[in-house]
């Protein structure tokens, strides 16, 4: 097969780890009402983990570390500006509240740090099918636990269950755009692809720590908060051996 039929078969099956958040039809609403606000730790863990041991990283292979570091303090003001424009549209009538926004911006850096995946797969796959198929599996991995945890965060945000699977899968597109982008512009886009790296890391940054850490403040049980930073720890060591 050519590489542009393997990238298309790669990117339908890592958007189908998208799918896990059908495990949810097993569990009551009650259940999920107790356990995803504490999930929430596990998606702080991995986004912050996937910003600092596996975007940056891999953008230090091809930018200068002052150009990273550009990138990533433009990422991280994208996403205050993205989550303020979504504020006001959520809120100008005067009655605001943090869950209507923070499902879209999750949705948001999930769809820049997608469009990179698929980079990624139609890149690997031009230069090699054993090398394609590697990053494939690395990145089905690698997003088991993360699109779980943050489908828990929509349905914690006010998201029905369809309404989560439907905005995930509507972010998996963008695989297909991403291979779409790459074979278009072929190996010359490997440079400018580089510069989402940081700028998504920014914005998973920006999504830890401004939106997800709050929540976890409103925590004052002793042991849930105790199992918080556990679960952000699994997060980060999820990233850390995948």
């Amino acid at each position: 097969m050519s590489a542009l039929t393997n990238s298309f078969l790669a990117a339908i099956l890592v958007s189908l780890t998208t799918l896990t958040g059908i495990v949810t039809l097993f569990f009551t609403k009650r259940f999920l009402d107790n356990i995803v606000s504490i999930l929430i730790a596990l998606s702080t863990g991995t986004l912050l983990g996937a910003a600092f041991l596996d975007l940056l990283p891999e953008a230090s292979e091809v930018l200068a570390i002052e150009s990273i570091f550009t990138y990533l303090l433009a990422g991280i003001i994208v996403f205050f500006l993205v989550e303020r424009l979504l504020f006001w549209y959520h809120c100008h009538d005067g009655k605001c509240d943090s869950h209507k926004t923070m499902p879209y911006m999750i949705l948001f850096g999930d769809a820049v740090h997608t469009f990179i995946d698929g980079v990624v797969i139609a890149a690997t796959f031009l230069t090699d099918t054993t090398l394609g198929i590697a990053a494939t599996l690395a990145i089905v991995l690698h997003e088991l636990p993360h699109e779980l945890s943050d489908f828990f965060v929509l349905i914690y945000s006010g998201f029905s269950r369809a309404k989560a699977l439907f905005y995930n899968l509507l972010v998996a597109s963008m695989h297909f755009v991403g291979i779409a982008v790459t074979y278009y512009f072929y190996i010359r886009s490997e440079s400018q692809i580089a510069y989402l790296l940081p700028i998504a890391a920014g914005g998973f940054i920006y999504i830890a720590l401004a939106d997800l850490m709050p929540e976890l403040h409103k925590e004052v049980n002793f042991k849930k908060i105790f199992l918080q930073l556990v679960l952000m720890f699994v997060g980060i060591y999820l990233i850390t051996i995948i």
